[in-house]
């Protein structure tokens, strides 16, 4: 009689993970179709960037946590409560988050401005900054070799200087 009391209990739970499995996959597909809404919303912003600025690489990732993604450091999530848009940017020092709201307009306009400054700072990086032309250095080997040969010639002549003095002085 024991076993059929298992048996239920675990028919019982099995049927109670597949329920919550259920609502955790429902809730996913949720922040999914909200974050597909805030994609489509995006569209005209990333019609106006230039074919040949190539920073920007958005699309809707859908792990574990679903992910709109602007760029390589910053994508869009939702909060907690699945309502809410958590714009972040993930930092050398940790994530920061850049906006939240529950209004696409909102989001799509702190986006706007995310676009706008990573696009002047490409800008900047690109400007090539004028190199200034070298100072004509003299030449140090000759000059290093110049003083080579005044210590030979000195050196040369102190040996023979020496060699004089000690046979003047056998005499």
């Amino acid at each position: 009689m024991r076993p059929t009391r298992l048996r239920d209990a675990l028919r019982q739970a099995r049927i109670e993970a597949a329920d919550r499995t259920g609502v955790v996959v429902e809730l996913r597909d949720a922040e999914v179709a909200r974050l597909e809404i805030l994609n489509e919303a995006l569209d005209p912003l990333f019609a106006e960037v230039p074919e040949q600025i190539d920073l920007f690489d958005r699309g809707v990732s859908q792990g574990e946590t679903p992910r709109l993604w602007i760029d390589v450091v910053a994508h869009i999530v939702m909060g907690r409560d699945k309502r809410i848009y958590r714009f972040v940017q993930d930092t050398r020092f940790g994530r920061i988050v850049l906006a939240e709201s529950h209004d696409v307009p909102v989001m799509v306009d702190a986006v706007t401005g995310y676009v706008a400054r990573r696009m002047i700072e490409r800008e900047h990086a690109m400007v090539a900054m004028p190199v200034a032309e070298p100072v004509a250095e003299k030449k140090p080997r000759r000059r290093g070799l110049g003083m080579f040969m005044l210590g030979f010639v000195l050196g040369a002549v102190a040996l023979f200087a020496v060699a004089l003095y000690a046979s003047l002085k056998n005499f």
